[in-house]
């Protein structure tokens, strides 16, 4: 089982690539993914994706870092899982889009098994020492 470092480094670095790849070559993309009518959206899209990855590679170490990348992780995967598996069959978007939703749903899963230690309050406790 991954540990949550593993995940969120993992999964930024997916979503950097994956993001940047139509505001680098917008032409492979296409020629994967579908003609776009709105090339600016795809890419004010792509570059949204990186920055959650980004945030993802940079999350700290730790209970509340680790708790912040589950966020930030599960919910960019929930929102392209969803956006894939609800504009498929409308065929507002191409079948290759279910590769991507499995890839999210393998995210999703990922983040689910997981464990990240709580900690009881954001203080650290230091023992007192007698004297």
């Amino acid at each position: 089982m991954p540990d949550a470092i593993t995940v969120a480094r993992a999964q930024g670095l997916f979503n950097v690539v994956g993001g940047m790849w139509p505001v680098l070559s917008l032409r492979s993309f296409e020629a994967i993914y579908g003609a776009k009518t709105d090339r600016w959206l795809q890419r004010t899209n792509g570059a949204l994706l990186a920055a959650t990855g980004i945030s993802l590679l940079l999350a700290r170490p730790g209970s509340e870092g680790m708790r912040h990348a589950r966020c930030v992780g599960t919910g960019s995967a929930l929102t392209l899982l969803a956006a894939d598996v609800v504009y498929v069959p409308l065929r507002r978007i191409p079948a290759t889009y279910l590769l991507d939703a499995a890839m999210e749903a393998a995210w999703l899963t990922a983040w689910w098994t997981v464990r990240i230690p709580r900690t009881r309050s954001g203080f650290r406790r230091t023992a007192s020492r007698p004297a």
